[in-house]
């Protein structure tokens, strides 16, 4: 009797992922300094960065972990905001999503739209169990998806040297001392 392996999924270039979610903010998005709450902002870019993530590896894609959000900018009621994300890096079956926030001031329109937030994104490809399944490789087509990739690795090995450290340390630890 011989085991059936089925193929490696093929692989897709990052255009195939890239993805842009768009909305006016209003009043009940807002918080007691009259700016978007972050937590709004945070809902949008784990949004868009699943519906990269699904497009990406075919099928459902669970949220894993936020390496990282930035705010650079205070997004204000009535501003057009737009959340553009991409795979980055795949490993088995997990993902790095970039995403990245751009808003457009409703009272100045004609200015070029301003950064508002960067974020990273962990995303894991499950099946209908909730099992990790295999994801396709992300294939960088340019030099910026090349470099993407390339950082998206220095992120996870330091993510994984982070549990490594905290592992060893629980360890060692006082079993006393919980936290």
């Amino acid at each position: 009797m011989t085991e059936q392996f089925s193929p490696p999924p093929a692989g897709k270039p990052t255009s195939y992922s890239r993805v842009t979610l768009s909305r006016i903010m209003t009043a009940v998005d807002v918080n007691l300094y009259g700016t978007v709450h972050g937590g709004v902002l945070m809902k949008f870019v784990d949004d868009v960065a699943g519906a990269s993530a699904a497009r990406h590896s075919g099928g459902t894609a669970v949220t894993a972990a936020i390496d990282e959000i930035v705010f650079a900018e205070p997004v204000r009621v009535g501003d057009l905001v737009h959340a553009h994300a991409q795979v980055n890096w795949t490993g088995q079956t997990s993902m790095e999503v970039g995403v990245r926030v751009v808003a457009e001031r409703w009272d100045s329109a004609e200015d070029d739209p301003i950064l508002v937030a960067t974020a990273y994104l962990v995303f894991v490809g499950v099946d209908v169990a909730g099992n990790p399944r295999p994801v396709r490789p992300v294939l960088p087509q340019t030099a910026e998806d090349e470099r993407r990739f390339r950082e998206a690795e220095i992120r996870r090995a330091h993510r994984l040297a982070k549990r490594k450290a905290i592992q060893a340390h629980r360890s060692t630890a006082d079993p006393s001392v919980t936290g």
